[in-house]
């Protein structure tokens, strides 16, 4: 029992990573229209950062980690303005913002990898927070906790911001038709930017967070939280962060109890088959919306 109550924790930790993507990208996908496969690009920005700073400037981790957050919803704002923008002024489509997002996400990454260099790289050791803590009988790395909290803090703050603000109604307004919104007073463009902003700066989070939990920097690793992350949104639901959030957490607790009691090997098969099984049953997801208004 007592085995099976630390791996728990360790899924909820592992998962509150997956669920901190997954709510920026379900942000970008149910507010901007936009499958933005460059999401991960953004969380493995926020952690070179933070990384550089910590390594190269001797900063201290948590001003690293505020400054690589911000980094993250600073690329986010110069992607939509250059590569998304233009093709919503233009009525593009569907698929042309896709293909616009994969160059994004090739341009980020070839960088990254030029940054960092093919190798993982780890935070020094006496840099960030390692000991582990005793929590009713358990044992709980920092990171893990730390985690859980910024999936608590950010899921119910967004939510709030999304459904209980002026700000959230001028995002739903923005979202179903810029132009009727602009006709009403809504700053469409301001809207959209901090949108962007804040869905990339929680990705970033997200990186940082994925690194310190593992002390593992590269310039893949966004690439490892993305498709948790879209399955999290589409099984969650493309209209309710919440959803996004719960399966999130879901799959980490999946991951590591496939791993503990049937097989590592395994893993994503069994993870990913019954998020299937959930989608068979309940295609528009859990929290979901019938369909997807704007692509």
């Amino acid at each position: 029992m007592q085995l099976l109550a630390q791996q728990l924790a360790n899924g909820i930790a592992l998962g509150s990573v997956y669920a901190l993507f997954a709510i920026g990208f379900a942000l970008i996908l149910a507010r901007m229209g936009i499958l933005n496969v460059a999401h991960g690009t953004f969380a493995t920005w926020g952690a070179i950062s933070s990384y550089w700073l910590v390594t190269e400037q001797g900063a201290n981790f948590w001003m690293a980690a505020a400054v690589g957050i911000v980094c993250a919803g600073l690329l986010g704002v110069l992607a939509d303005t250059f590569a998304f923008a233009p093709l919503r002024r233009r009525e593009a489509g569907t698929f042309a913002p896709i293909i616009a997002s994969i160059g994004v996400w090739i341009i980020l990454l070839n960088v990254a990898e030029s940054v960092l260099g093919p190798t993982t790289q780890s935070y020094p050791v006496d840099a960030v927070p390692a000991t582990p803590l005793e929590i009713g009988g358990l044992l709980v790395l920092p990171a893990h906790l730390f985690s859980i909290v910024a999936l608590l803090v950010v899921v119910t703050g967004v939510h709030l911001l999304l459904n209980r603000s002026r700000f959230g109604a001028a995002v739903r307004a923005v979202s179903v038709d810029p132009r009727s919104a602009s006709i009403v007073g809504v700053d469409a463009r301001r809207t959209l930017i901090v949108v962007a902003f804040l869905a990339a700066a929680i990705a970033g989070l997200a990186g940082v967070l994925a690194a310190l939990s593992d002390n593992n920097v590269s310039f893949g690793l966004g690439e490892a939280l993305l498709l948790k992350g879209f399955a999290a949104v589409v099984v969650g639901g493309y209209g309710d962060i919440r959803g996004a959030a719960a399966v999130g957490v879901a799959i980490g607790v999946l991951e590591v109890l496939s791993s503990q009691y049937i097989s590592s090997g395994f893993r994503d098969a069994i993870t990913f088959g019954v998020l299937l099984l959930v989608l068979v049953v309940r295609p528009q997801g859990l929290f979901g919306e019938r369909q997807l208004v704007r692509a």
